[in-house]
């Protein structure tokens, strides 16, 4: 006989899980309080029926109603597990009962006293089978019965049974059960059965049930059959039951973590080499992954029984929880749970649990807010856990006015030039005139109107000077700068939606140098590196980074390598007569420009509509003459 049947609850006080359903039962048959009608609602394999039978075998009892029926009187040896039955509780199956015609026979029949007992009890199993016309010619019956009827309705699905039915019943709803209850109950019945068990194996079988005590009887039944000498151990239940072996689990999280693609990959090919099925591992990992959710925001979630696992699991995940930060752990159960979606169905799982692994290796592949949450907490962990650096040591440096903005120029980037001598500006070449008509300039339609603002005097360059830097700090700087260049472009974006001129002056700068808390972010014009110092650029780019990277730095614009020589000369003139002893000219190595910045003549040149369909991304539909 099958385990489920030859353990089945034979009183109220060997019901699993239901605590709050059979204590209420239990208080009104002491009080003989019972009521005529009951409907009995909850998962399947969870005790509705078996149950509905205790509450029948305890009304019918000799020495009843009682709570505890005697098991020695002719109605409770027929309704004992392997009892014959009683003709007077009668058990009907809506699912093939459930129409009018059934119903009107059973409400003559009802009608009729019982044969034995002290009650004709009709237990209705599947109630929301039972069809609306059915329903309705048994309601009067319910609202009204003789005293000798009492109906139990049990259901998987109440919202299907008829409104005016429960409204004349009392409702009880059973729960599923936990997986720590379910372990011990499975582990008393491998003891009664003589059967050795490993608990890690239980475990597994609670799971596997989902929180039916039939179910999680019925597995352990075939894995007790199907076990050798030893017993029900670890590796048998995995292997029986196809599910995720923990320490494969383990490698996934731990390859996740340290972001080893290697690791994670090889995973993925022993979970196909071994034959898993894709969606019970895609399960397994996503609800460990929900393990470690939980563990970060409730440390004590084994006290409060919110994570039902062995002690040396639950150790191993706080481990693991520390590992992450809560946006990359929710990230990552958001990309398995959608993996799992698409698995379904799927006629190439092993490309989806490798889309699936490539996700949760790359969050940059998210361009949404999760994936941005995820880099944070990813840049937030490596900053954390770099030690500090140590303080450079600078020679001093000379101070500029404070109403000046002042330019520094990268050492890194300059070569000092013998002839001191200043290059002679290059005066750019007068464009042909057009011989159609040109749209008016910008600088012609503002001319007439705005008086000619003076350019800003240019200061003398700081002379540079050799700089002595610790090795320690240039290797925790280069750490902190490598990630501000891979965060470039995400500040950048940010930059752009604080304000777009903003962010047409920093478009082909960037990061050359990050120490002791400012950042050296190389700019290609020296009239615009004074353009953001003076138009306050500078703390804009300072926000963006704020928000983008949780990190606040100075900055400090720079020449970058890719300045013309004749904007550092420029920036290097002297100022007046007695400037003639100032250090030799620092010029850059000219490099080839991607594009040009927004002081180029061309862009000087370029007409209003260009400017507007450049800066603001509008399209020319027409003109108009005048």
């Amino acid at each position: 006989m099958a385990l489920y049947r030859t353990y089945r609850p034979a009183s109220l006080d060997a019901v699993v899980g239901q605590d709050h359903v059979t204590g209420p039962l239990r208080r009104a048959l002491e009080n003989d309080r019972v009521n005529h009608a009951y409907l009995f609602s909850g998962p399947r394999g969870c005790g509705k029926t078996s149950t509905a039978r205790i509450l029948a075998r305890s009304l019918n009892c000799a020495q009843g109603p009682t709570p505890n029926p005697c098991g020695e009187c002719q109605s409770c040896l027929d309704l004992a597990a392997n009892g014959v039955g009683s003709i007077d509780v009668i058990e009907l199956d809506a699912a093939s009962h459930g129409g009018v015609e059934d119903t009107r026979d059973l409400r003559e029949r009802a009608m009729f006293a019982p044969a034995s007992s002290r009650y004709k009890i009709y237990i209705i199993d599947e109630a929301h089978m039972v069809t609306t016309a059915g329903f309705n010619a048994l309601l009067k019956l319910v609202e009204e019965p003789p005293d000798h009827v009492r109906f139990i309705f049990a259901t998987t699905e109440v919202d299907k049974v008829l409104p005016t039915i429960r409204s004349r019943t009392h409702n009880y709803t059973f729960r599923l059960v936990s997986a720590k209850v379910l372990a011990e109950h499975l582990a008393s019945v491998c003891a009664a059965e003589g059967v050795p068990a490993d608990p890690a194996a239980l475990a597994l079988v609670a799971r596997a049930g989902a929180g039916s005590v039939r179910d999680s009887l019925s597995i352990l039944s075939q894995v007790i059959s199907g076990c050798g000498p030893e017993g029900v151990t670890y590796a048998e239940a995995v292997a029986q039951l196809g599910m995720t072996d923990g320490a494969l689990l383990d490698e996934t999280v731990d390859a996740m973590a340290a972001h080893d693609g290697a690791a994670l990959f090889m995973v993925v090919d022993r979970v196909m080499e071994a034959g898993h099925e894709p969606r019970r591992f895609a399960t397994d990992l996503l609800e460990r992954l929900r393990d470690l959710i939980v563990l970060q925001h409730v440390p004590h979630a084994v006290e409060v029984k919110l994570i039902d696992a062995p002690e040396d699991q639950v150790a191993r995940e706080v481990v693991q929880a520390a590992a992450f930060g809560a946006a990359e752990l929710a990230r990552a159960a958001d990309v398995v749970s959608e993996a799992l979606s698409d698995l379904r169905g799927a006629t190439a799982p092993r490309l989806h649990l490798e889309l699936m692994a490539a996700r949760l290796l790359l969050p940059a592949s998210d361009a949404d807010e999760r994936g941005t949450r995820a880099r944070l907490d990813q840049l937030e962990r490596r900053m954390s856990a770099q030690p500090p650096a140590a303080a450079a040591v600078l020679s001093p440096a000379s101070v500029p006015a404070a109403d000046t903005p002042t330019i520094t120029v990268a050492p890194e980037a300059v070569r000092v030039v013998t002839d001191s001598t200043p290059a002679p500006a290059q005066t750019p070449p007068a464009k042909p005139a057009s011989t159609g008509r040109a749209p008016r300039k910008l600088s012609e339609v503002t001319e007439s109107s705005a008086p000619k603002a003076q350019p800003p005097e240019i200061p003398a360059a700081v002379a540079v000077q050799p700089t002595a830097v610790t090795a320690s700090n240039t290797s925790s700087d280069e750490s902190g700068l490598a990630e501000m260049r891979s965060m470039w472009p995400a500040v950048l974006d940010a930059l752009k939606t604080y304000s777009r001129v903003a962010w047409m002056a920093f478009a082909n700068s960037a990061p050359i140098s990050l120490s002791n808390g400012v950042l050296a972010v190389a700019i290609d014009s020296a009239g615009t590196a004074i353009n953001i110092r003076s138009s306050g650029h500078d703390e804009r780019l300072r926000q963006a980074i704020l928000d983008v990277m949780r990190r606040d730095v100075k900055i400090d614009v720079v020449l970058a390598p890719n300045a013309s020589g004749a904007a550092a000369a420029a920036a290097a003139a002297p100022t007046s007569a007695a400037a003639e002893d100032a250090p030799p000219a620092v010029v850059l190595p000219p490099i080839e420009v991607d594009a040009p910045s927004i002081d180029d003549e061309d862009a000087v040149e370029e007409s209003g509509v260009d400017l507007v369909m450049r800066t603001l991304g509008a399209t020319q539909i027409g003109e108009i003459q005048h």
